[in-house]
């Protein structure tokens, strides 16, 4: 679902811009129709169109996605995710947020709902290191990420965290720190996603000087294999690599293969190494 929200690192509160890396329409459905923007309802009913003529869903989970789904007051809030959660196919709510931009008063309305739907809430962190999250303009600490975390552990609401391998400067080292870090917060939830170079983003400006790389495929499936056997064993795995719903806008990478092709090379690395997710998790 597209609320209209913005970030505080686009609107001026903390910055201008956004993320080097972000474009959401190229992520995201739009939300528009003949006659302009959706309603919440009106998108939920096309999407369920969409999926029941592909018999892929009866009941669903509305993901709030683009930008910061609680970048607003309450009651603001209330009003959509209750639009939301009044059709009768709609089981829960995912809710992608950043870290500085929840508060109790936001948790404990997202609380209130899990006594009778299944809540996540997804925080965009994408990287531990205080100094990546400064060169990609995030805006918030890894300090920040963990305050969050550990307010809302404890509140029936299922946490699953963003991360980006492949951001610029860092090493594999860097990306299994991240992947240790947050595997001892009794997280539920992954997505995990490659670094892609968007049309229309800082980045995209970066890449064409040459002053950052992106995975190859082969180059990826090693490193997000080593990732996986470093993560905890308990926490889902939602995502496996980023994907981008506008092709004209991806300048690179451009892996060969479908979606489902990449998942089975990924599993096939696995069966290759005699390993799986948690391997060389140490719980200490």
């Amino acid at each position: 679902m597209d609320a209209g929200f913005t970030c505080p690192n686009r609107d001026g509160r903390l910055g201008y811009g956004g993320c080097i890396y972000c474009y959401n329409p190229g992520f995201s459905p739009p939300a528009l129709g003949s006659k302009g923007k959706m309603s919440i309802h009106e998108q939920i009913q096309r999407g369920k169109s969409t999926l029941k003529r592909n018999k892929t869903g009866r009941k669903f989970l509305v993901y709030f996605q683009p930008y910061t789904n609680t970048y607003a007051h309450p009651n603001i809030l209330k009003k959509l995710y209750d639009e939301a959660l009044m059709d009768e196919d709609v089981l829960g709510l995912c809710i992608g947020t950043r870290p500085d931009c929840v508060n109790e008063e936001i948790l404990d309305l997202i609380e209130s709902y899990t006594a009778d739907y299944h809540i996540w809430i997804e925080y965009g962190l994408q990287s531990m290191h205080d100094e990546t999250l400064s060169r990609i303009n995030r805006g918030h600490s890894f300090a920040q990420f963990e305050e969050a975390v550990n307010r809302t552990k404890g509140r029936r609401i299922f946490i699953c965290v963003h991360i980006i391998l492949g951001l610029p400067g860092e090493t594999k080292e860097d990306m299994l720190k991240t992947v240790d870090a947050i595997s001892r917060m009794g997280i539920d939830g992954i997505k995990i996603h490659h670094l892609q170079v968007i049309e229309g983003t800082p980045l995209a400006e970066e890449f064409r000087k040459a002053k950052v790389k992106v995975f190859d495929l082969e180059e990826y499936i090693a490193v997000v294999c080593d990732i996986i056997e470093h993560l905890s064993p308990q926490i889902t795995i939602q995502r496996l690599f980023g994907e981008v719903l506008e092709d004209r806008l991806l300048i690179a990478p451009r892996w060969r293969g479908t979606k489902g092709e990449i998942i089975s090379a990924i599993e096939n690395e696995f069966s290759e190494r005699g390993s799986f997710q948690g391997i060389r998790f140490n719980a200490v």
